[in-house]
């Protein structure tokens, strides 16, 4: 093992810095490209859904009005909402992985970052985007500048954006399933309200609670110093 090992190091040493560069900026193009096509297909994707969720919802309104509002309205009004529902929360779901991809490619491009600076520490200065493969750096890296919380980062979220769309189409579901139920309107309006808070307040929970759970099980090659921090 250790001939192995001394060959290994040997090999690794006599490879010139400049081929080390070429390959660890190939690798960083890559992840960029794959960053990329992960945010435009998750950007299509919630395009799509708000496009079927406007124009099923103008159909509904325009059936409402050809059957005076009728039993068959109703029946055609919650099988749309069940349906806008559901690519809701597939939107959601997609949503949130490509959220956590995303991370990932930051994740692995500061790692890239810090080989840089390995193998030039002279060009630690210019780099605004972090070269710490850490939650720190993360957060270096999403926002340059370091004055922005993670309050205004996740508000501001498409996944946040997504669970409350989501969110008000369960409380329009639910409330219109209650209305059905032949409760009265107070009532089915309180149940839409606590239908769609609870999700809400379920999906940011569990999502917060994967991210820490994420950050946990991780072990970066580069964290940031705690003066830095």
């Amino acid at each position: 093992m250790s001939t192995e090992d001394g060959g290994t190091s040997h090999r690794q040493g006599a490879v010139p810095a400049s081929v080390r560069a070429q390959l660890l900026a190939t690798e960083h193009w890559g992840l960029l490209a794959s960053r990329s096509t992960a945010q435009g297909e998750v950007l299509t994707r919630i395009s799509m859904f708000l496009t079927f969720t406007s124009a099923s919802l103008v159909s509904v309104a325009l059936v409402g009005q050809a059957t005076g509002f009728s039993d068959a309205f109703v029946l055609l009004a919650v099988v749309v909402l069940f349906i806008d529902t559901a690519i809701g929360l597939l939107t959601q779901l997609r949503v949130m992985n490509v959220a956590y991809e995303d991370l990932m490619y930051v994740t692995a491009m500061n790692r890239l970052r810090a080989a840089y600076v390995d193998l030039d520490p002279g060009v630690a200065p210019y780099l605004m985007a972090a070269h710490h493969d850490d939650e720190a750096g993360a957060h270096q890296t999403y926002y340059f500048f370091g004055a922005r919380g993670s309050l205004s980062q996740v508000a501001g979220s498409s996944m946040i954006f997504m669970t409350t769309a989501n969110a008000a189409l369960i409380a329009i579901l639910a409330g219109l399933l209650v209305t059905l139920a032949g409760a009265g309107t107070a009532v089915a309006f309180v149940a839409g309200a606590v239908c769609g808070a609870g999700f809400l307040a379920v999906s940011v929970v569990r999502g917060g609670r994967r991210y820490r759970a994420l950050w946990r099980h991780f072990t970066p090659l580069s964290p940031t110093p705690p003066a830095a921090e």
